[in-house]
C-alpha cells in the first residue's frame, strides 16, 4: 500500500511539474535530466546537480519551490545579478525577492516582512547575509520549501572560485535537517565534487551529472604573436557587431584592451575589481541590457551571468585552470545557437603562471594541486587532438573527434622534436642555468647581441647549432618544453631557465620528444564556417522583418520596464514568433518561451504588431 501511494504522489508530482514548466515558464518539456532532479528535490530528496551553463540548473530549484509548501532559499553569490533574476522572476508571475547587502534597511525589513507573512515563492541569498543570526532566526520562523546552494563550487578549497562563507553552509543541514537541499554547479572535477558532498554533507543525496559537452561552443587556440590585433581580426572577422567577452589577467591590461577596441570601433567596456563601484556596475548593466557590446574583463566578471545571446568568449592570458576555461567559456551560447570561445597563448602565457604558484602564499598542498591543474590546461592548449574530447576527459567523459574544434577543422602537424629539445637543453646547460629565455634562445641561433659577448657566449659550443630555425619556432618548442615539465623557470627575479629531472632521459638519448610543429599566425579575414549541425534559424526576408521589428518592440518594452532585453524574450522565443506569424493569443500560447503571465502582459502587444505587418 505504501509504494502503491508513493508511486501515486510521484505521478502527481510529475503532472504538476509539467503544469508548472508550461504555464509559468512557457515550455512543451523538459530537458535532460531536469524532470527526474525536480521529481526528487518536489518529493523532499537532497541532490547534487552538476550541468553546464545554458542547461537549465535554475528550473531544478524554481519548480520544486513553487510546487513545495513555503519559500525556496536561493544562496548565491551573486549579488551583483540578484535584481535581474528577481525581475526576471517577476515577469513570469513568480513572487520573489533578495535578501543582500546592497539593500537598505528599510528594504531589508520589507523583504523580511513579506517572507514571514509567506508572500514570497523564491528568496535569493547572499552567503555573508545567510550566515547571521538575523536571518537564520528569520528562516527558522518561515516555512522553507528548499534550500538551493548555487555555484556549489564555491565550497571548494581548491577550486577558481572559493568562497570562505560557503564552508559555513553545512549549518542548513544541521538546523533544518527537514528541509531538501539541491547544490548545483556548472564546473566541477572528481576532486572538487567531492568536496562539495562533504562540506555541505550531502552524502546520501542523489547525483545527477550531465553531459559537460556543449557541442555549440567551437574551441580555439592560437600561437600568441601580436595578441591585441589577433583579437581585432577575430572580432571583425567572426563576430562584427556581436555581443562578446574578452578575459585579461590585470586590471591595466583589461583598459588597454577595452581602449585599443573601441578605437577600431568596437563597441568596448571595461571591468575589473578597481574600477569605481557605481562605474563598474552600470559598465555590467549596459552590458546585459544592450546588444554589440564587448566586455573587456578580469576573471571577477562574469558568474552566473544570463545573458543568452553572447556569440564569443576570447582569453588573452592563459586561465590557471580547465575548470576556469570551461567556466568562462561556458558563458558563451546559452541560447544554444553557434558560438566561439577563442584563446591566445604564448610562452610568457606558461612563465606567469608557473610564476604565480611558486610566490603564491599557500602551503605546499595546495600548490601540488594548482601545478596539477595548470598542467591540465597546459596540456588542452598543446594537445594534437581534439580539444573538445581532451577537455571532457577531465571531467571524467568520454567523447569521439567533435569535428568542431581547430585541431579537427585544421588538424595540427606533431613532429619528431628529439633532437631540437637536446640542442635547447644543452643550450640551457651550457649557459650554466642562470639566464631567461631570450639570452638562451640568441645563443641557440647564433645571435651576437650585447649580452652574448658580454658573457662570451659565442665561445660555446652550442653557439648557433639551432640557427636552422627562427626565433618564434624556438619559442614554442621552450613553450612545450616548459609545458611537459622538461624545463622550469627560477622566479628569482631573473626568470632563469634551469633543467628538471625529467630533462636527463631526452639529453641521453633514452626519451623521444613529439611536439606541435609551429604555424606561422595568419590573419582572419573570412568568414568561419558555422559549426556542424548548428545552424541558425533561417528566416525568410518576411520573417526576418518581423523579427527585427519584434526586437526592436523588445528594446523599447525592456527600457520601460528597466530590465534586460532577454527578460522580456529570448531571441529563441521571437524566432519562433517570427515564423508562427500568431494572429490570436491562442496562438501565441503555443510558442515555446510563452507562459500564461507573459501572454496577459505582452500578447495583445505582441498580436497588433503582427496585425500591422500583415
Amino acid at each position: 500500500m505504501g509504494e502503491l501511494v508513493a508511486l501515486m504522489e510521484q505521478d502527481d508530482i510529475g503532472t504538476r511539474a509539467q503544469h508548472v514548466l508550461e504555464s509559468v515558464f512557457g515550455y512543451p518539456a523538459f530537458r535532460g535530466q531536469q524532470e527526474d532532479i525536480v521529481r526528487q528535490v518536489a518529493l523532499g530528496g537532497d541532490a547534487l546537480v552538476l550541468m553546464p551553463t545554458g542547461g537549465g540548473k535554475s528550473l531544478c530549484y524554481q519548480i520544486p519551490a513553487l510546487l513545495r509548501d513555503g519559500v525556496g532559499v536561493v544562496v548565491s553569490p551573486l549579488i551583483a545579478l540578484m535584481q535581474d533574476q528577481v525581475d526576471a522572476l517577476a515577469e513570469l508571475g513568480v513572487r520573489a525577492a533578495f535578501l543582500n547587502s546592497s539593500q537598505s534597511f528599510d528594504e531589508m525589513v520589507q523583504t523580511e516582512r513579506r517572507l514571514r507573512r509567506g508572500e514570497l515563492d523564491l528568496v535569493y541569498v547572499a552567503p555573508e547575509r545567510l550566515m547571521t543570526s538575523r536571518c537564520l532566526e528569520l528562516l527558522e520562523s518561515t516555512k522553507i520549501a528548499l534550500f538551493a546552494i548555487d555555484e556549489a563550487h564555491c565550497v571548494s578549497q581548491w577550486g577558481h572560485d572559493f568562497r570562505p562563507e560557503y564552508i559555513r553552509l553545512s549549518v542548513l543541514h544541521e538546523r533544518f535537517p527537514d528541509v531538501p537541499r539541491i547544490a548545483l554547479t556548472a564546473t566541477a572535477d572528481q576532486l572538487t565534487r567531492q568536496e562539495i558532498i562533504e562540506r555541505l554533507q550531502l552524502q546520501d543525496a542523489a547525483q545527477f551529472v550531465s553531459s559537460f559537452d556543449r557541442p555549440n561552443i567551437r574551441y580555439q587556440i592560437v600561437e600568441k604573436a601580436n595578441a591585441r590585433k589577433q583579437l581585432l581580426d577575430f572580432i571583425e572577422s567572426e563576430h562584427s557587431g556581436d555581443a562578446g567577452i574578452v578575459y585579461c589577467l590585470s586590471r591595466k591590461k583589461v583598459e588597454e584592451v577595452a581602449e585599443f577596441l573601441n578605437s577600431h570601433g568596437i563597441n568596448s567596456l571595461p571591468y575589473h575589481a578597481g574600477m569605481d563601484t557605481a562605474k563598474r556596475s552600470a559598465n555590467q548593466s549596459r552590458f546585459l541590457r544592450e546588444d554589440a557590446i564587448v566586455m573587456v574583463a578580469t576573471i571577477a566578471f562574469g558568474m552566473g551571468i544570463d545573458k543568452p545571446d553572447v556569440r564569443f568568449v576570447a582569453h588573452l592570458d592563459l586561465p590557471k585552470s580547465i575548470e576556469g576555461y570551461y567556466q568562462e567559456t561556458g558563458r558563451a551560447g546559452r541560447d544554444g545557437a553557434p558560438a566561439n570561445a577563442w584563446m591566445a597563448y604564448g610562452l610568457q602565457d606558461v612563465v606567469q603562471q608557473r610564476r604565480m604558484i611558486e610566490e603564491s602564499e599557500a602551503d605546499d598542498s595546495f600548490k601540488r594541486v594548482q601545478s596539477a591543474k595548470l598542467d591540465a590546461m597546459l596540456g588542452l592548449c598543446e594537445t594534437l587532438s581534439c580539444r573538445r574530447v581532451r577537455l571532457l576527459e577531465y571531467f571524467g567523459q568520454s567523447a569521439t573527434a567533435c569535428g568542431n574544434c581547430d585541431t579537427c577543422l585544421q588538424p595540427p602537424v606533431s613532429f619528431d622534436a628529439t633532437v631540437p629539445v637536446q640542442k635547447l637543453l644543452s643550450t640551457i646547460y651550457r649557459v650554466e642555468q642562470r639566464f631567461g629565455a631570450m639570452h638562451v634562445l640568441d645563443v641557440l641561433r647564433g645571435v651576437e647581441s650585447d649580452k652574448v659577448k658580454q658573457w662570451e657566449h659565442e665561445k660555446l659550443t652550442v653557439f648557433g647549432i639551432g640557427a636552422d630555425r627562427g626565433d618564434a619556432e624556438w619559442r614554442a618548442i621552450l613553450r612545450q618544453a616548459i609545458a611537459l615539465g622538461l624545463v622550469a623557470v627560477d622566479h628569482d627575479g631573473f626568470n632563469a631557465l634551469r633543467l628538471t629531472e625529467a630533462a636527463r632521459p631526452v639529453l641521453r638519448g633514452e626519451q623521444k620528444i613529439r611536439l606541435r610543429e609551429y604555424q606561422k599566425p595568419v590573419s582572419q579575414r573570412k568568414k568561419a564556417v558555422k559549426p556542424k549541425g548548428y545552424v541558425e534559424s533561417d528566416l525568410s526576408a518576411e520573417e526576418q522583418t518581423v523579427f527585427d521589428k519584434l526586437r526592436w518592440w523588445r528594446v523599447e518594452t525592456a527600457r520601460k520596464h528597466n530590465v534586460p532585453a532577454y527578460v522580456i524574450f529570448h531571441d529563441a522565443t521571437m524566432r519562433e514568433i517570427a515564423k508562427a506569424k500568431p494572429s490570436s493569443l491562442d496562438d501565441l500560447r503555443h510558442v515555446s518561451g510563452v507562459g500564461e503571465k507573459k501572454l496577459e502582459t505582452y500578447g495583445a502587444e505582441i498580436i497588433a504588431l503582427m496585425a500591422e505587418l500583415a
